[in-house]
């Protein structure tokens, strides 16, 4: 059995002018915990792309919003296996005013990966 990593490549980051004003021209937003979304289905690459995003105005100190923005692509890195065959475009923004635990984040973005896979396979069944 070969042995797989959960890596985040360069090619799965958004990080285009055009992708992301696509992304919020016409992607669907949604929250879920601590954690806004908005995503955009068959964004015409291979696979999926992400985008983090904590904002300066709930906090000032960039060590705090590296640390979020770490612990929302880990969650993101060993759980992306449920967006399996999905071409979607997603984007997180924190919205929480405290640094909540690694647990909590993870719970939110399993629950909106969960949600955003299952809308792409409601919306595509020949896949």
């Amino acid at each position: 059995m070969p042995f797989t990593r959960n890596t985040l490549k360069k090619a799965e980051r958004l990080s285009s002018k055009t992708g992301l004003s696509a992304l919020l021209s016409m992607g669907k937003w949604g929250v879920q915990g601590p954690i806004r979304y908005c995503c955009l289905a068959d964004n015409g690459q291979e696979q999926a792309r992400i985008v983090v995003s904590v904002p300066k105005k709930m906090f000032r100190r960039a060590v705090k919003r590296n640390l979020l923005k770490r612990r929302i692509r880990e969650s993101y890195r060993t759980q992306k296996a449920l967006l399996e065959g999905s071409r979607v475009d997603l984007m997180f923004v924190y919205t929480s005013k405290e640094v909540l635990d690694s647990a909590v984040i993870r719970e939110a973005v399993g629950a909106i990966l969960t949600t955003v896979a299952g809308s792409f396979h409601q919306n595509n069944p020949q896949e």
